[in-house]
């Protein structure tokens, strides 16, 4: 048996090439209330369910009261109705599988059923529709507001949709789609309506509450059948859990899933996972129960603080612009004039290493930032380098150089992931390490090729035995 002390002290190693829990906006892929208190809360809470297991709610009665106590706190906020219910989840792609997975069931009778969400959607939704066999019709958005286009998905629906997506905000950009408007054509169509509120929706019900513009997204709009908001993000509770919640219980029911017709016992599943650590639903309990809504009330002021003082930080930057308009603590910034791989790297030897979103048709490539109640203090120094940047970009020559560009006009829709590594391992010596470069050479490739460089990177993390 090798000693506690040694095992501990190995992780401990390890664990120095990772992120700090808490950092610069943009950096640090963290949520940090920067409260001592919530993480105390939240690791004894753990600790105490650290044997308890979600999937035995009669052996474990508690559990089922924990998840009924999170799923109110979060109805209350989203003004769910009487009646309404719900489910916690292991994260937001969990919650959006769920429900996809409950739209379709609800139709056993249709054939080839589809699902309409627009590019702005998060891949979770490409997911869902590929584990589930539901073809995804993908709208355009409005290239300026990059906001759904009702009229658009209004098109898009069919006989066989099952499911229409809109979010509140955009992951990529933090744009709050007209939801109104798309439920109304969902009421009129007859099709069930999921508002996808992962990353942002526990901030937008705080900011309205703080006198932040925040068009109606929530139950209080009719047709909005089910609604995702993941605790794991600005709820500050470990990951990984999130909320699912429809309209009623009758929406919920084809979640789950059950069976007899086995040797074992029965099996009674509300979400993907069987097993089910106890810890992580008692310690999304504890924290929520800890900060209450005037802990979040003052969490969110400070993050919208922040956001504002970035957004209007940036609007006065000459060569970079904010896209669409934020509607809580998600900004992505573009370049406007210098190229932006370029001044990407700029960012990087500044100390900014900003993993970018790549470009898709008409959206562009763009750096994004989540901001935080920890992140004030950045502000000023992160729009210093942004300046800095854009102005140095504006002097160099566009990301991928010439003869990168050549090299990979010249690899056929099926190169191999060893001709695919060798351009990527060139470029990245001839970067001297920094990222950007290799991240402008992905931008470059078509999908097809992105898609398989990017698995063969990450299949080589966990390389064969």
């Amino acid at each position: 048996m090798v000693p506690a002390s040694e095992v501990l002290a190995e992780l401990a190693e390890r664990h120095l090439a990772d992120e700090p829990g808490g950092g610069k906006p943009g950096v640090a892929n963290t949520f940090d209330s920067g409260l001592a208190s919530v993480e105390r809360v939240a690791v004894a809470a753990y600790e105490s369910y650290l044997h308890v297991n979600g999937l035995y709610p009669t052996s474990f009665p508690s559990i089922s009261g924990l998840e009924h106590d999170l799923v109110a706190m979060v109805g209350a906020r989203l003004n769910a109705p009487a009646g309404a219910a719900g489910s916690w989840t292991s994260g937001g792609t969990e919650s959006c599988l769920l429900a996809a997975k409950a739209a379709r069931d609800a139709h056993p009778e249709i054939d080839a059923p589809q699902i309409v969400f627009a590019r702005t959607a998060h891949a979770a939704w490409i997911k869902a529709a590929k584990y589930f066999g539901l073809e995804a019709v993908v709208t355009d958005v409005d290239h300026e507001s990059l906001q759904v286009d009702p009229q658009a998905f209004a098109d898009a629906i069919t006989e066989r949709t099952v499911l229409v997506v809109v979010s509140a905000p955009s992951y990529g950009h933090g744009v709050l789609d007209p939801v109104e408007a798309v439920a109304a054509i969902c009421v009129e169509r007859g099709v069930r309506l999921h508002v996808d509120a992962c990353i942002g929706g526990w901030v937008l019900p705080y900011a309205e509450q703080l006198g932040y513009p925040v068009r109606p997204w929530d139950f209080r709009v009719p047709g909005v059948s089910s609604i995702s908001v993941d605790l794991h993000k600005y709820g500050y509770a470990p990951k990984g859990c999130s909320i699912l919640l429809y309209r009623d219980a009758q929406l919920r029911r084809p979640q789950y899933f059950v069976t007899s017709r086995w040797t074992g016992y029965p099996v009674v599943n509300s979400t993907m996972q069987s097993s089910k650590a106890g810890g992580l639903l008692a310690a999304a309990w504890a924290v929520m129960r800890h900060l209450g809504d005037d802990g979040y009330l003052d969490l969110v002021r400070a993050t919208m603080a922040a956001t504002t003082e970035l957004v209007e930080g940036v609007h006065a930057i000459e060569g970079l612009r904010v896209l669409g308009t934020p509607a809580a603590s998600l900004v992505a910034i573009t370049t406007d004039g210098p190229d932006f791989f370029a001044f990407l790297d700029e960012l990087e030897a500044r100390g900014w290493p900003i993993q970018p979103q790549l470009s898709q048709p008409g959206v562009p490539a763009a750096i994004h930032l989540t901001l935080t109640a920890t992140h004030g203090k950045y502000v000023s120094e992160l729009l210093a380098a942004l300046a800095e940047s854009s102005a140095a970009a504006r002097n160099r020559e566009p990301l991928p150089t010439p003869e990168q560009r050549a090299k990979v006009n010249g690899l056929a829709e099926d190169a191999s992931p060893d001709q695919l590594f060798g351009l990527v391992g060139e470029a990245l010596a001839e970067a001297g390490g920094r990222m950007a470069p290799i991240h402008a050479l992905l931008d470059s490739l078509p999908p097809t090729l992105q898609e398989s460089a990017l698995l063969a990177f990450f299949e080589g993390l966990n390389p064969p035995l």
